[in-house]
């Protein structure tokens, strides 16, 4: 009986601990989300490596993709992988500067593809994850406390993300996607400014401008 009621005993200490652990990874985000999504606007530099040991690519092969994202409520303006994504609230336009081509979709990016793109950053664990506290790690002089998310839907296209909040800012500093093929994707924030001075056009599509410039737009 007394090894049964110990038993009893360490289970239920540990489901209280686990809850602990998950409603305090949660606050944390909630904290962060609040936090940066307060400021008038954000600029985000960033840059972007992968790896996949099964596929024998390490991280470092190839050089970092780099972009760049400004942020102001649900808009943005994002330069990314040779593109320009711009969102003004109702529409997505995507720009492919080499191309000249242009498409215009209603809505933002949906992310039914699985990947969390940077224009999602302070939003995406809001829902579909589990969360627990994962370390606590010095980076660059810096105290990086580590949240775990963990998909809900057991047939999601992540397994697991990992996201780094800079514990002195309370800013988010790396976001780390690993998939379900075994790929493991990894953002790090170089540069970041708060309220910066936009003009009220800078996130609305100049049609004009581009078809100056013998742009197709679908």
């Amino acid at each position: 009986m007394k090894k049964i009621t110990t038993l009893f005993l360490s289970l239920f200490i540990t489901t209280i601990a686990i809850s602990q652990n998950s409603k305090g990874a949660k606050s944390l985000l909630d904290d962060v989300s609040a936090k940066m999504g307060a400021y008038q606007n954000m600029f985000i530099g960033f840059s972007q490596t992968l790896s996949n040991e099964d596929a024998g690519i390490k991280e470092g092969d190839e050089p970092p993709i780099r972009g760049e994202i400004y942020l102001q409520g649900e808009k943005y303006n994002l330069k990314y992988l040779g593109n320009d994504f711009m969102y003004d609230g109702k529409k997505l336009y995507v720009i492919n500067n080499d191309e000249k081509e242009i498409s215009i979709t209603n809505g933002d990016i949906d992310g039914d593809d699985g990947f969390i793109y940077p224009s999602k950053l302070l939003t995406f664990h809001k829902e579909g994850y589990n969360f627990k506290m994962g370390k606590l790690q010095d980076m660059n002089g810096r105290k990086i406390q580590f949240v775990t998310l963990n998909p809900i839907d057991s047939n999601s296209d992540i397994v697991k993300v990992e996201l780094g909040i800079d514990a002195k800012t309370m800013h988010i500093y790396k976001l780390i996607q690993t998939g379900s093929n075994g790929s493991k994707t990894t953002f790090t924030i170089t540069e970041f400014k708060s309220n910066q001075p936009l003009s009220e056009t800078f996130f609305r599509f100049d049609k004009k401008r581009y078809l100056g410039q013998n742009y197709t737009i679908d």
